[in-house]
């Protein structure tokens, strides 16, 4: 089986504020083969990060992807999900719970944290995102 890595980002204009998701999935040959660019309504930061992640991994399951890197800029979520911090904020816990359960759906997971400067591309997919979300 194939690895793919997945570089996640949110982005929230305020906190909260219009917010974006962006992913992109990445084969072993280091080709995106799938970009996401979600806006998602006014978020918080922290919430963005998350639902980047659920929408990649929702799409990394429709791909019928098994072997998965998840790679994400935000040190919080990344602790989080490896289980290293809990998961205190209200707004933060059925994500995280949704997050679990989709990395039941895969033989092998990994969740990375990594540094800004290697998340550019989901970092401007999240941006976009959030500069078109409708706030009401």
């Amino acid at each position: 089986m194939d690895n793919y890595i997945i570089y996640t980002d949110g982005a929230a204009l305020g906190n909260p504020g219009p917010a974006g998701a962006g992913a992109i999935i990445v084969d072993t040959k280091g080709n995106i083969v799938y970009r996401i660019s979600e806006s998602l309504g006014t978020a918080t930061n922290n919430e963005a990060e998350y639902y980047a992640i659920i929408l990649a991994l929702e799409k990394a399951a429709d791909m019928g992807l098994q072997n998965i890197e998840i790679r994400s800029d935000s040190q919080l979520i990344v602790r989080q999900i490896n289980g290293q911090y809990k998961v205190k904020s209200p707004n933060l816990k059925p994500l995280f719970k949704k997050v679990l359960n989709l990395l039941s759906n895969f033989q092998r997971t990994k969740m990375v944290h990594i540094s800004r400067e290697f998340n550019k591309e989901a970092d401007k997919l999240a941006k976009v995102g959030a500069r078109r979300a409708k706030v009401i």
